[in-house]
């Protein structure tokens, strides 16, 4: 497998490229804005190589590229089913409070529940509900890897004042992803990669 990072947005949130190397197939993970680096980075990997476009939750600065991915790629925009229709109400979007103006995003093609599994290629990955930065945050779940949106952060973790934001379902949220065994690589939402072994040891939040 392997992970291109590519910073996105005025907020310089993290969107990431999946690709399974054993068929190819890729995932775009939190489309924040589609730049031209995210644009050139899906034509090199190949626009026909995509199944899905995950989000992490519906804050625009994490979907607001995903309509112009989806024309791109043809893959289906996926997300957690509590945060669904925060995709078409700008303020829990948040796009009427940052952007000064109201933005809808396109629905969602598919939305998970808790531990539904979804493939990219030959990986699975499994879909954990961690509410807490909104209803329905979720994290995408795989050997060895943590897609944490904006649940868990490099020695820090979501904000919790936004609509649907709730401090003690966020510290439930973060005492679930570090009761997991092993070790994990975690590409947060925002900021540098970590490690859960790291943030067990040094993040106040868990």
């Amino acid at each position: 497998m392997s992970v291109k990072r590519i910073s996105v947005g005025e907020l310089a949130t993290n969107c990431y490229i999946y690709r399974d190397d054993a068929t190819g197939r890729c995932a775009i993970i939190d489309p924040g804005e589609m730049d031209e680096c995210l644009r050139s980075a899906i034509m090199e990997y190949g626009c026909d190589q995509f199944d899905y476009i995950l989000l992490t939750h519906c804050h625009f600065d994490h979907v607001r590229g995903a309509g112009e991915a989806k024309k791109m790629t043809g893959a289906k925009i996926a997300i957690f089913r509590d945060d669904a229709p925060g995709l078409l109400d700008k303020n829990v979007n948040l796009s009427q409070m940052f952007l000064y103006h109201g933005e809808i995003y396109p629905p969602a093609d598919v939305t998970f529940i808790d531990g539904a599994k979804c493939n990219v290629g030959d990986t699975e990955f499994t879909v954990f509900h961690t509410p807490g930065h909104t209803v329905g945050s979720c994290c995408y779940v795989t050997d060895g890897i943590i897609f944490s949106g904006d649940t868990l952060f490099c020695r820090s973790a979501g904000r919790t004042d936004f609509p649907g934001g709730s401090l003690t379902q966020l510290r439930h949220s973060l005492q679930r992803l570090v009761k997991l065994e092993g070790d994990y690589q975690v590409y947060p939402g925002h900021d540098e990669p970590t490690t859960l072994s790291a943030e067990r040891k040094y993040n106040l939040y868990c």
